[in-house]
């Protein structure tokens, strides 16, 4: 226990026995925190719906509904949901195929429903066999896909992808040539607000009297700030002032007629087309398995090390995305980009997450006009920040010290997610993870040592299984004649019959090579009873 708390400390994180962490004393720390993943959450869901094909506001509904209805049923402290940009690639390629939104949406409830039923069968403990160091991995990555997909936005370059974080930008950009393109693009205005917001933000992190405000954090200052010093370029500097292209875009509503036409429902007729049952199932995979992602993620980043019952998860995304489908909203995941600025910004409890989506619903009815003066350059600059802190160099430091069985799935992880998707590229890391795990236990599992002259010892490790076969069969080939081999289980739990297989062959032929065969420490004849 003591050692737990001592690498607690060292890693900055805070004992949950210290605070007390219910939502009604932390609202200090949570309003703010929803404010800041608010005005973040505004563009990044108008984003994945532009780059889906859907109508804007089914991004903004999707951030409602995950933002109000999950937090009610999951008891993940921190992670944020909503649209998710993981998902971009999967929703058009449907759309296209169904024919129409309406259709699609009956697709979204019927992936909901299937979630509820992977919760009701314990489908969530999937996640705990990702490697820490491919979680690790995917954080970093989306850190840096942060950095360099937000610098054109901060520097007033609109590529019309804020959400995107996919590699391909466009038929001519990608991640990296857009930072070219960006450079190439810089309006003079919009790099003023970066430089601005980024001075408050590292000045917020670096005077402690600051990160102890509770009601007033980084984030909000400098999206306060931004905004005030483009106001200014209106009035006093025309030429440095952004245009609406450079600023959050919510769509506008001055009638209960334009409430309405926000809201589209499901084409229940589509249900008897198989398509829609297979777009049904694809999407509850994806969405469940970057949902179980994310909030392991973010259980890392917590820092009070909390830890989420992920069945509960499932449950809550499947809720959430039955009323999306019902009232005209994307497919619903917990979403890292959120979460991870949902933290930066100093959330202590799942208040933030069900306020931020309080202040979405606020934003779209009332407030569209006013966050409509926000610079994009603002909120990059934020998730810039956020990227950095993700992919910090001292992360890189730490898995290269634990070992290449370490360090190899982080950076492949990395790699493989830059430059193709989140999932894919997680699931290229798990693939190198579990290859450095088998090998592990190809070593360790079986020992063999000469004891004296003539005289070896082949120790079977904790279990023994059919990975193990080829290194087993080359010791005993390279036992000499005239030995003695004493085979050693005291230690073993498990013998896969493909390793007995081997070791009564060898038996079999011992006598052969004239070497004399031992057991010891089996409770029963377990070599030889194996069938």
């Amino acid at each position: 226990m003591r050692q737990r708390q001592e690498s607690g400390a060292k890693s900055g994180t805070v004992p949950s026995s210290v605070v007390d962490l219910s939502p009604w004393h932390n609202l200090r720390y949570d309003i703010p925190a929803a404010l800041v993943v608010a005005l973040v959450a505004i563009p990044l869901c108008l984003g994945v719906a532009l780059a889906s094909g859907a109508p804007l506001m089914a991004g903004i509904l999707a951030g409602i509904i995950g933002g109000i209805v999950v937090p009610l049923f999951s008891r993940s402290p921190l992670s944020v949901s909503g649209p998710a940009a993981g998902l971009t690639a999967v929703i058009v390629v449907a759309i296209q195929d169904l024919h129409g939104f309406t259709p699609f949406l009956a697709a979204v409830v019927i992936a909901g429903a299937l979630q509820i039923g992977l919760a009701a069968l314990r489908a969530g403990g999937i996640a705990y066999f990702f490697p820490s160091a491919v979680i690790e991995g995917m954080l970093a990555a989306i850190g840096i896909i942060l950095i360099m997909k937000q610098f054109p936005y901060a520097v007033g370059f609109d590529l019309g992808q804020f959400g995107s974080q996919e590699f391909q930008s466009g038929p001519s950009e990608n991640t990296f040539s857009g930072i070219f393109s960006a450079l190439g693009h810089l309006e003079w205005g919009a790099f003023l607000v970066s430089l601005v917001c980024l001075g408050i933000l590292l000045l917020w992190d670096a005077v402690p009297s600051l990160k102890r405000q509770t009601w007033f954090s980084g984030p909000l200052i400098a999206v306060l700030a931004g905004t005030f010093l483009n106001i200014f370029f209106h009035a006093f500097l025309p030429n440095l002032h952004l245009t609406s292209e450079q600023l959050v875009q919510l769509p506008l509503t001055h009638s209960i007629a334009d409430l309405r036409q926000l809201f589209q429902f499901p084409d229940w007729s589509a249900l008897g087309q198989e398509q829609v049952w297979i777009v049904g199932i694809t999407i509850a995979i994806v969405a469940s398995l970057e949902s179980l992602l994310s909030i392991e993620a973010a259980d890392k980043l917590d820092p009070f090390r909390r830890r989420t019952p992920l069945d509960g998860e499932l449950y809550g995304q499947g809720i959430a995305n039955v009323l999306s489908g019902l009232l005209g909203g994307l497919p619903v995941t917990a979403v890292i980009v959120r979460t991870s600025a949902n933290i930066t910004a100093g959330a202590r409890t799942k208040a933030a997450a069900f306020l931020h989506g309080v202040f979405l619903l606020l934003a779209a009815v009332f407030l569209a006009g006013l966050l409509n003066q926000i610079p994009l350059a603002a909120l990059a600059t934020i998730l810039i920040v956020v990227g950095f802190k993700l992919a910090h160099p001292r992360t890189f430091r730490h898995m290269y010290h634990l070992g290449w069985s370490q360090f190899l799935p982080f950076v492949i992880t990395i790699v493989a997610v830059l430059f193709t998707d989140l999932l894919i590229g997680v699931g290229i890391g798990l693939v190198v993870g579990i290859f450095f795990v088998l090998r592990a236990n190809y070593h360790s599992a079986i020992e063999l040592q000469e004891e004296g002259k003539g005289r070896y010892c082949l120790r079977l490790k904790r279990e023994v299984s059919f990975v193990n076969k080829a290194r087993l069969a080359r010791l005993l080939d390279s036992l000499p004649v005239d030995s003695i081999l004493t085979f050693d289980g005291t230690q073993v739990s498990f013998i896969d019959h493909d390793v007995l297989e081997v070791i009564r062959s060898f038996e079999q032929s011992a006598a052969l090579r004239r070497i004399e065969v031992r057991e010891k420490g089996f409770d029963a004849p377990l070599l030889r009873a194996a069938v």
